[in-house]
């Protein structure tokens, strides 16, 4: 049987890609403008590799996987620094490392993302969040479909995912753990369906307008308590932060936050047999 080479049909050696790359510092700056996402991962690689603690991605259109290979033993922590529209699986099993977009980020957002922040100043796609097990997500704007699905805690972990505006429907459908919070900003009243489909742990902030025929059948309301209050403060003010919206966060906290939780750990165990 012939083996396949991995760098053939036009995937070039990362040799040949340094010229993409300029170093000051411990900054590496890339123009991924003629890379494919293979290519690019893999230079992102090879500059932490030669001492890079933090990577400026200018001209990024739709490559894929950004950040998800960039596991290492010891553990290192980079900064990564996006301009331009990452695609779909952005910070997939991140491991610590810190990325923020100044765009609009794909599908996928931080899909089974283990540990470590992603901050989009703008709107994410669907799947958002899907599987993710640690760390925490910041999106400005909105977010699409099924955001949250699976989403779930990990010993000590708990995710977190911080929405500015609004989401599409199946909001935390199936999740198992984390927290998840929807600030509503700029939002008459939200419009998602199904919020909440098959949960079975965490827990969710909605800030704003929801009616109760919105919710999915496997979540209930319950009150706020002091603990909820002193998180939604944090985030709260981290988001404000991280968006040039300092001096807003009494504003937003001021706001009716509606907080739901699963009525069950095991919402559809009479369709199982055991």
């Amino acid at each position: 049987m012939k083996l396949i080479d991995p760098y053939v049909d036009g995937i070039r050696r990362v040799e040949d890609l340094m010229k993409y790359v300029k170093f000051y510092d411990e900054t590496a700056e890339i123009d991924a403008k003629n890379l494919k996402h293979k290519e690019l991962n893999d230079l992102m690689r090879e500059c932490v590799l030669k001492g890079s603690k933090r990577i400026v991605l200018r001209n990024v259109c739709g490559q894929r996987y950004i950040g998800s290979r960039l596991f290492f033993n010891p553990p290192k922590r980079v900064e990564i620094e996006i301009y331009g529209t990452p695609g779909n699986d952005l910070g997939a099993f991140l491991a610590g490392h810190r990325i923020v977009v100044y765009g609009n980020a794909q599908d996928g957002v931080g899909n089974t993302m283990d540990d470590g922040e992603i901050v989009v100043h703008g709107r994410a796609g669907d799947v958002v969040a899907m599987c993710m097990r640690g760390g925490r997500i910041f999106i400005r704007d909105y977010v699409g479909y099924r955001c949250a699905i699976h989403m779930k805690g990990y010993k000590d972990k708990i995710p977190v995912l911080v929405i500015g505006q609004t989401a599409q429907d199946f909001l935390g459908e199936y999740m198992a753990g984390g927290k998840v919070v929807v600030l509503g900003l700029g939002v008459e009243k939200h419009r998602c369906n199904y919020i909440g489909t098959g949960m079975h742990g965490g827990v969710m902030y909605i800030r704003g307008n929801v009616e109760e025929h919105q919710l999915g059948k496997e979540v209930g309301i319950v009150e706020m308590d002091n603990e909820d209050w002193r998180f939604l403060e944090e985030v709260v003010k981290d988001y404000c932060k991280y968006f040039g919206l300092e001096g807003k966060e009494d504003e937003i906290l001021g706001g009716k936050f509606l907080k739901l939780i699963p009525v069950s750990k095991r919402p559809y165990g009479r369709v199982y047999s055991y």
